[in-house]
């Protein structure tokens, strides 16, 4: 019922659990791809340099993604200036992503560049089989 309703794209909005804890909005957008080692994860960074950006992990599992950098002034935006248009902002850039990384991957060992404008970061898989969490318990006749 939910595929002919929803479909699959918009089932995993309703029935997975979250994987994005925070989008500040901005245009720092995102790739995320899986492969049989690594999870890997492309982010849109035009104009920040990676002393602009920071990648940390809070709380075990949520990948915390910041950039904060300068945007260029205007220059000759004096008061004969008359501006047409101005999509591209001014004063300072700012984004922030929270990304709720699975289970299965080795922290640790996750690996981040920048070049050209994306910011790459490979998060390796633990491909080390976890511990059931079903645990038996034994019933007797008595307690």
């Amino acid at each position: 019922m939910a595929d002919g309703l929803f479909g699959y794209p918009l089932r995993r909005l309703f029935w997975s659990p979250p994987v994005f804890r925070e989008w500040s909005g901005s245009t720092a957008l995102m790739d995320w791809l899986e492969s049989p080692t690594s999870h890997i994860f492309k982010i849109n960074v035009p104009g920040y340099n990676k002393e602009d950006i920071k990648v940390q992990i809070q709380d075990g599992n949520v990948m915390v993604i910041k950039g904060e950098g300068v945007r260029e002034e205007s220059h000759g935006a004096g008061k004969d200036t008359v501006w047409h248009v101005a999509e591209r902002g001014t004063g300072k850039g700012e984004f922030s992503r929270e990304i709720e990384l699975p289970e299965n991957v080795k922290v640790d060992q996750i690996k981040a560049q920048v070049e050209n404008g994306v910011l790459t970061i490979i998060v390796p898989k633990d491909n080390t089989p976890k511990p059931s969490k079903t645990r038996n318990i034994n019933i007797t006749s008595k307690l």
